[in-house]
């Protein structure tokens, strides 16, 4: 009898050390709510290879801890009521240590109340809206704030290009509604008046009647709150009705597909960015030298942002463990984790977004990005 007892004993405390062995050795899963169809899937194809860099060079350096870190990304198409079922799914696999996206703060918003009840932090590495971060002590951003960003844009249009009529075209969402709005006050701070602002639908394809309006206020330049497919058929249009104002584009403008997909239209297009891959920073050469490797083609801002989103929270999980509570207490502790965005990353505490974020002028010259040399427009 008592033989036995002591052999079921040490079958449990054997099973149970099988089961953490295998624990230890199954992979630590980052879940991705974000758009791999549907008219922005070109971001989601961005995230992916700065997510997949990313991996290489942690997995590469003994992944967390001696796990491998992989990731789940379930295609949302920046849909708010996708989001919101994949954050149910998410929130209730407790493989699922920490979630990335999604894409637009209107889907991440909508998936907010989810992630805050389930305990999982949502880490929208993309999303700028100013009541992001205010649905709870589980979302965090390494995105800049829209009412930081915004009168970037504004001031580079009014002081530095000396655009002091400006028309607005903005996409009908909550981001570009808020975006718009915010751009408005800061072209009057500036200096500078906004003479037209006309709204289109996410899904527009003919803007033809939209801008009709807007050169009818006559404007010395043109703003794009837009996304990259938006703001280059907007651009293609522009051009097409004999539109010669200047034009300068939100941050989210900035992806080679842009230039692919406006060719010509969008020579001559400015914009600012918190990432250039003509940085000549060292940790930008070796994260352009390595993904270029990689790919075959340069990345631009979204799959520099992915890289980092995924840099930074495998370093707060090498730091401070696997685990949600552990992730989350570990987000508001870790300091100046590398960032090719940012040169290094720290959250300020009553917004949970990254400190001082820095920005950069660019302008779309000889069918590429190029730091703006501070040449101001011809017209205008």
């Amino acid at each position: 009898m008592q033989i036995g007892r002591r052999s079921l004993i040490l079958a449990a405390a054997s099973l149970g050390v099988a089961r953490l062995a295998r624990a230890e050795e199954e992979p630590v899963v980052v879940g991705v709510s974000g758009p791999l169809t549907g008219q922005y899937a070109q971001y989601g194809a961005d995230w992916q290879r700065g997510f997949d860099l990313a991996l290489d060079e942690i997995n590469a350096g003994g992944g967390i801890n001696g796990r491998k870190l992989t990731y789940q990304f379930e295609d949302s198409q920046g849909d708010p009521r996708q989001a919101v079922a994949i954050a149910q799914k998410f929130v209730a696999d407790p493989r699922i240590i920490v979630e990335l996206g999604d894409f637009s703060s209107a889907a991440s918003m909508a998936a907010s109340p989810i992630y805050q009840r389930g305990l999982l932090v949502q880490f929208g590495f993309t999303n700028s809206h100013p009541d992001f971060t205010k649905g709870g002590d589980y979302m965090w951003s390494n995105a800049p704030n829209q009412a930081d960003d915004m009168p970037v844009m504004a001031d580079f249009a009014v002081t530095k290009l000396g655009l002091k009529r400006l028309a607005v075209a903005y996409v009908n969402n909550d981001w570009g509604r808020t975006s718009k709005d915010i751009v408005i006050k800061a072209v009057q701070q500036f200096g500078g008046e906004v003479v037209a602002a006309e709204a289109y639908l996410p899904d527009e394809k003919d803007f033809r009647s939209t801008l009709v309006r807007l050169r009818d206020a006559n404007p010395s330049g043109i703003v794009l709150v837009s996304y990259y497919p938006d703001g280059a058929q907007i651009m293609r249009q522009v051009r097409a009705l004999d539109m010669h104002q200047p034009a300068v584009g939100a941050a989210s403008i900035y992806s080679p597909k842009f230039l692919e997909l406006g060719g010509d239209a969008v020579e001559g297009v400015y914009t600012n960015a918190n990432f250039f891959a003509g940085d000549t920073r060292p940790e930008v050469r070796k994260f352009v030298t390595s993904f270029t490797a990689k790919f075959g083609t340069e990345p631009g801002s979204y799959t520099a942002r992915a890289y980092d989103a995924m840099i930074l929270v495998a370093t707060v999980m090498r730091q401070y463990g696997v685990g949600r509570k552990t992730l989350h207490d570990g987000m508001a502790q870790v300091r100046d984790v590398p960032s090719v965005v940012f040169g290094k990353v720290s959250f300020a505490p009553e917004t949970r977004r990254v400190k001082h974020p820095a920005s950069v002028d660019l302008v779309v010259k000889n069918g590429a990005f190029a730091l703006w040399d501070g040449t101001k427009p011809s017209a205008g």
